[in-house]
């Protein structure tokens, strides 16, 4: 973690695996309606990128305790990249336009206590380790339809190359939430630097009109500019600060 300012309690605690990463460039004013108060876009060599990314949430706790039948689940998310100047610093982090996962107790709550974008739908994943390489596919279900993103690699995984786009989208290690009532709540997030799978062979059969908005569907329809699996690793995200 990037940052040696005291912590506050831990909320959650769980692993995050096999995550696999389709990044796209977009332009700013679709972005910009979804920028939480004091945050400003983060950008990447003058670009603004958003990545579809989906993976595995294992041996999930809140407040250290396991929530039983919510342990173990998929997660799909659209989300984009933010900077937010902290009076000492730039802290990087993350805005989520819709997270998706198969559990309606969890999307829920994360709606109702703490105005986070998720949704409840089917859904089901394959992840294949063959030798050095990966492959992996998650699906998800919405309007009677199956959506699926698949990538896979037959290299060895690698730390992201310094100054790269994929050091770019993750390394950022904050989480921000509008509220109801207009403000933030600024969430830390805790876990080593990841691995990752260099891959050109990254698909996404989506419906990103109707899923998302029509808006991001010109950006999203094509290949992304980049695309990885990171292996991931025992993450912690901290209790949230409501920002003033």
């Amino acid at each position: 973690m990037n940052t040696d300012q005291p912590k506050p309690r831990p909320f959650l605690t769980a692993e995050w695996r096999h995550l696999a990463f389709l990044n796209y460039p977009v332009e700013r004013e679709i972005l910009e309606p979804h920028l939480p108060p004091g945050t400003v876009l983060d950008t990447y060599q003058g670009k603004v990128y958003v990545s579809i990314v989906a993976f595995l949430f294992l041996k999930t706790r809140i407040c250290g305790v396991p929530v039983p039948m919510h342990t173990n689940f998929e997660e799909v998310n659209l989300r984009f990249y933010v900077r937010r100047f902290s009076g000492e610093e730039w802290r990087r982090g993350v805005v989520f336009i819709k997270e998706i996962v198969p559990r309606r107790a969890i999307a829920g709550i994360a709606r109702l206590l703490y105005n986070e974008k998720y949704v409840a739908l089917p859904m089901s994943h394959d992840v294949r380790l063959d030798g050095p390489g990966i492959s992996v596919d998650y699906r998800w279900q919405h309007r009677d339809a199956w959506h699926t993103l698949r990538a896979s690699s037959t290299q060895a995984p690698a730390p992201a190359q310094p100054g790269s786009l994929d050091e770019f989208i993750t390394e950022h290690y904050w989480r921000y939430v509008t509220q109801k009532n207009g403000g933030c709540v600024e969430y830390q997030v805790d876990h080593p630097r990841w691995q990752v799978w260099r891959t050109s062979n990254a698909t996404l059969d989506c419906d990103i009109a109707s899923l998302y908005d029509p808006k991001f569907a010109p950006f999203i329809s094509g290949p992304p500019a980049s695309a990885f699996i990171a292996d991931g690793s025992p993450v912690t995200v901290y209790r949230g600060t409501r920002l003033t």
